[in-house]
């Protein structure tokens, strides 16, 4: 299947890019980007690809009727985000719910088996934030529905985001240019998030997926530790190297989408941390919800309040299963306790960043080991692995030993050091132009060879 889908995508991707070129005029260039995007989301989702299109129908006629008829506005906008939330409830969170309800009432109600759209959370998203937007009187209501359902539906941000606002594109969708400095740029932050996600994420994550799957029983610190350092570089290497692969192909089309993540494992707070990470989604939940709710405008006891539910429905975004959802309200429990207590987020000296680094790192690392368990129970003797399991058993330190091969110790250490950001010292040195060109043509290589001879290559966040 991995085979199968890298050679549709070496087929599709640089069709797509020369009929861009060569087609003349802004609405043919469109109506092939389209095109394409459908076919693209079509190849995996076969049949829900119409569920996407009538998705996309909806929110379009939405904003239509908002500017047609301004007197009912606020009912027609309350209406489209019932029905946006009721198709991700429906599709995301049915089962789930089938499920908490047994379990609270001892009954037997069937628990439907739907399968999750590939990308419902992101795409459902980008269609509510369009609809307020019109409401809000930020954006003008399109009336083309095929430029709509090309922001909808653009294939390279479509399954993983980053979450994209009509209003930041709404021009480049009327009229763009590709120039040879774009399409050069983009094809080398292509490259970089193909990079991140083939030769990092795959191989701690091959690690972090061997130890969670691990009876936990049979485990110790070591074995704990290394699961939980890889997890985490698996997930922000496998998010933000999609991300890089979006923004790039956006580059070489000739759109520019917004940065995604900002070096998120150098803050020295969960504030900063929420500042750095996956920034189109706390952006999202900042505009559309935070700050409806009232912000920080209400005193700081409301504000603590908000903020808590903004990350209770963080976690619930990422899921339907107690673990995100705990992870939601564990970082807003963090971001409660920075409020109340400035003096933790607040800089300080030399010796007061380097703990607070630690603090955030470990308050993180802790939380992604949840939001990485199956279970909440798993998630617990995990984290009480972490700091206790110092016991003499051969088993388990066979089995942390067997996972720190020479390529996943170079690669955390790889892994690590691209944390930082350490592209910012290559471009002071002067020497930005030809490293980055020479280095690219080698991770595209060493790429190419990984994806050929491996079978082990998920996208962690298809699933949200």
């Amino acid at each position: 299947m991995v085979f199968s889908s890298m050679v549709f995508l070496c087929i599709f991707l640089p069709v797509v890019f020369l009929l861009h070129l060569i087609l003349p005029g802004i609405r043919a260039k469109n109506w092939m980007l389209l095109l394409a995007s459908l076919v693209f989301y079509a190849y995996g989702e076969p049949v829900y690809v119409l569920l996407m299109i009538a998705s996309a129908f909806v929110n379009y006629l939405s904003a239509l009727l908002i500017e047609k008829k301004p007197s009912g506005k606020k009912a027609v906008m309350t209406i489209n985000v019932i029905l946006n939330l009721g198709v991700l409830v429906l599709f995301k969170y049915t089962g789930f719910l089938a499920e908490s309800f047994n379990a609270i009432f001892g009954t037997a109600v069937p628990v439907p088996a739907i399968r999750l759209p590939i990308g419902i959370s992101f795409f459902t998203f980008q269609a509510m934030s369009y609809v307020i937007d019109v409401y809000r009187g930020v954006t003008e209501p399109q009336k083309n529905f095929g430029k709509v359902l090309l922001y909808i539906s653009f294939f390279p941000q479509l399954i993983a985001g980053p979450i994209v606002k009509y209003h930041d594109i709404a021009q480049e969708i009327e009229n763009r240019t590709q120039t040879v400095d774009g399409v050069m740029n983009g094809i080398r932050r292509f490259i970089a998030g193909l990079s991140k996600k083939v030769l990092i994420s795959n191989t701690v994550g091959l690690v972090a997926d061997t130890l969670f799957a691990a009876d936990i029983s049979g485990l110790n610190a070591a074995a704990a530790w290394i699961g939980a350092i890889s997890y985490m570089l698996q997930i922000y290497f496998d998010f933000s190297g999609y991300s890089d692969m979006a923004i790039g192909l956006g580059e070489m089309f000739g759109f520019h989408f917004k940065e995604n993540f900002n070096y998120p494992y150098i803050s020295g707070s969960i504030r900063e941390f929420w500042r750095r990470w996956h920034m189109s989604l706390s952006g999202w939940f900042q505009e559309y919800l935070y700050i409806p709710l009232g912000g920080n405008r209400k005193g700081k006891v409301r504000t603590v309040i908000n903020k808590f539910i903004v990350f209770l429905c963080t976690g619930i975004w990422h899921g339907a299963n107690v673990t995100f959802l705990f992870w939601g309200l564990y970082h807003g429990c963090f971001l409660m306790l920075e409020e109340f207590v400035p003096a933790i987020r607040e800089k300080g000296g030399r010796v007061k960043s380097v703990f607070q680094h630690i603090y955030a790192l470990m308050v993180v690392l802790i939380g992604f080991v949840f939001f990485r368990a199956d279970t909440m129970s798993q998630g617990v003797a995990w984290v009480k692995t972490m700091f206790t399991g110092f016991g003499a058993n051969p088993a388990a330190m066979s089995l942390a030993l067997e996972q720190l091969t020479p390529l996943y110790l170079v690669t955390l250490a790889v892994g690590i050091v691209a944390c930082c950001p350490v592209k910012n010292l290559v471009k002071k040195s002067g020497a930005y132009e030809a490293v980055t060109a020479i280095g690219s043509l080698v991770l595209l290589a060493l790429s190419m060879l990984s994806l050929a001879s491996g079978t082990y290559n998920p996208f962690i966040y298809f699933r949200f």
